[in-house]
């Protein structure tokens, strides 16, 4: 797979972000039998979790012993549109949070409970509960104009070339999108269907753990799960992904 990336990293890269009228889902690019694996609940895996989710949250938790169900009543009603405008701007810290810190910091706040650990089963069910009363839903365009410096730093991330392959997001997913890397096509790195259900896992993960894979793909050294960089990644992401709608529990190769 990796033989053909120091090939396109010296290539002479020319274009850039997928006119909206080209914009397409990863779903678009995979096979229909995949496609048809995600379109059908009874046979998506992620439901699996999105079952599990349901049942933490009625669950107590900590020495306040809350649900979210006691706080938030039912989740299909109070959790619509939710994952459709995460990341969203944080005033506690000043700096925007994905849905998945939104949920660890409620925990903590709430239940006086322990934060889920990242990409623990507790976290990813939860998180694939509430964004999956999103789906089919767009995604929300970034308006707030206290998000704009990290949607700028998410730009900035997404288009530094990094590793020891020397290439960048854009150098795959703007550039190089449509073609194919280690016979996989390569999709415009919209984050509709997170957390998603990955084949090559044999599980649920989040956007973060897919950014991680990345990232030591090009022989570089990931961020930290939870760090502000993958946060600004995200947030510019979903300005990317403006108006598509989302599909979690995606899909996907």
């Amino acid at each position: 797979m990796w033989r053909i990336l120091p090939l396109l990293g010296a290539a002479l890269l020319v274009g850039g972000q997928a006119p909206d009228a080209d914009r397409r889902s990863g779903f678009d690019f995979m096979a229909p039998e995949t496609q048809a694996l995600q379109q059908d609940d009874a046979s998506n895996p992620g439901m699996l979790w999105v079952l599990d989710g349901e049942a933490l949250w009625q669950e107590s938790a900590g020495p306040a012993g809350a649900s979210c169900a006691g706080c938030h009543g039912d989740a299909a009603d109070s959790m619509r549109g939710v994952a459709a405008r995460y990341p969203t701007f944080d005033s506690t810290t000043g700096r925007p949070i994905d849905l998945q810190g939104r949920i660890n910091q409620c925990r903590q706040a709430r239940q006086g409970a322990e934060p889920f650990a990242a990409e623990s089963q507790e976290l990813l069910a939860l998180t694939t509960t509430v964004a999956h009363q999103s789906r089919g839903m767009p995604v929300e365009p970034v308006r707030d104009p206290a998000l704009a410096p990290f949607v700028e730093e998410g730009r900035r991330l997404f288009e530094r070339r990094i590793g020891q392959l020397d290439l960048s997001c854009a150098a795959c997913h703007d550039q190089r999108w449509g073609q194919k890397l280690g016979g996989s096509v390569i999709p415009q790195a919209h984050p509709t269907g997170y957390p998603i259900y990955r084949l090559e896992w044999q599980s649920v993960g989040s956007l973060q753990r897919r950014m991680r894979n990345c990232m030591i793909g090009v022989r570089a050294e990931p961020y930290a799960f939870g760090a502000p960089e993958f946060t600004a990644l995200e947030l510019y992401l979903r300005s990317r992904a403006e108006g598509l709608p989302v599909e979690t529990p995606g899909v996907r190769p």
